[in-house]
């Protein structure tokens, strides 16, 4: 389309279109030894998620753990891996959850909104997914990292990316980043949804939030994530309606040898089964979809050590997914944030 008043030859100029991007943390291409380097290297060199000096982390990061960890993680992914698809649980849901925002947000605002989705690391990349949507015309993006409580190596880190990409376009889009929604209403309710479609009205031993950990240096440091993390406990107990005592918030995933936030998920399954607690479920507030950190780690390695210890019943409560109560949150998200821009 040519403007207004522009001379015959001015180039065309696509009509303007607003756009929604949502953006999960990543996934490797494949589960062999150098898909996983790739990834693993992108994610670790990340100083938002490793903040030590580079002169000091890049040759061991390098050197010993790009040597090994590959195999361990490449073979963690293998049990869990999409087969039919070709790719990881999280990229499967993470477009299934996209899918059906844009199934609701043409619906609701007609076909000049455009819906896609990144990942922080890996493919598609945030910088390929801008590119593709300021190409198909574009200017105002809504973009929402997929992390209801605020980290700085989870939100903040996908925010850098996203401005990152922005300074290399020289004609930028106007952007809307979204708050955390930790403890909307909404998503509260749908939390509480899962949990009650899952337990069917039984009330467990105890019920495990499960949320992944960061080195407790980043709380003193004034991330407030530890503290987000609680509210969605404490919040969710008062919607399900339980005596206090039942829910229990703990942090997975420790890396290195600092201390991080705890108690450490896998460390207290196994001393709640120690204590006679023989009936626990697991639940992650912190993820969107389904990934490494729920499928392998909590339904294999934190099942596993309460097992061990002599637990008996161990009930694994999936993300909100695509499911339609989490499409619904986003949803209500996005509208909080995209303002005036669907229908100007």
């Amino acid at each position: 389309m040519t403007p207004a008043f522009a001379p015959a030859d001015h180039p065309p100029v696509k009509p303007g279109k607003t756009g929604i991007l949502i953006a999960n943390l990543g996934t490797p291409d494949g589960y062999d030894y150098w898909s996983m380097r790739r990834y693993l290297n992108e994610f670790l060199s990340d100083r938002r998620v490793i903040d030590f000096p580079a002169w000091k982390w890049q040759p061991l990061l390098q050197g010993i753990i790009l040597t090994k960890r590959p195999f361990t993680s490449g073979a963690n992914y293998k049990l869990i891996w999409n087969e039919e698809k070709n790719e990881s649980p999280l990229m499967t849901i993470t477009r299934a959850q996209a899918d059906a925002l844009r199934e609701a947000a043409v619906a609701e605002w007609g076909d000049q909104i455009m819906v896609e989705f990144c990942m922080r690391y890996g493919n598609p990349s945030t910088e390929e997914v801008l590119n593709r949507m300021i190409e198909a015309g574009c200017r105002r993006i809504v973009f929402l990292p997929l992390y209801p409580q605020y980290a700085g190596a989870t939100s903040a880190t996908a925010n850098d990316q996203m401005f990152r990409a922005l300074m290399q376009q020289k004609w930028q889009p106007a952007i809307r980043t979204c708050e955390p929604y930790f403890d909307r209403p909404d998503y509260i309710d749908a939390l509480a949804q899962s949990v009650e479609r899952v337990l069917q009205g039984r009330i467990p031993g105890r019920l495990v939030a499960s949320y992944h950990g960061m080195p407790k240096r980043y709380l003193m440091q004034g991330d407030p994530y530890h503290c987000q993390c609680q509210k969605t406990s404490r919040l969710l107990q008062e919607r399900l309606g339980w005596a206090d005592g039942i829910i229990d918030t703990t942090f997975q995933s420790v890396f290195g040898r600092e201390e991080w936030l705890k108690p450490y998920t896998v460390e207290h399954v196994a001393e709640l089964a120690r204590q006679g607690v023989d009936d626990i479920a697991v639940i992650s507030p912190a993820f969107a979809a389904d990934c490494i950190e729920t499928l392998e780690e909590i339904n294999g390695e934190i099942r596993e050590a309460y097992e061990h210890a002599g637990g008996k019943e161990f009930t694994y409560i999936p993300c909100l997914n695509d499911d339609p109560g989490h499409i619904a949150v986003m949803m209500n998200v996005i509208r909080d944030n995209i303002g005036g821009w669907a229908t100007t």
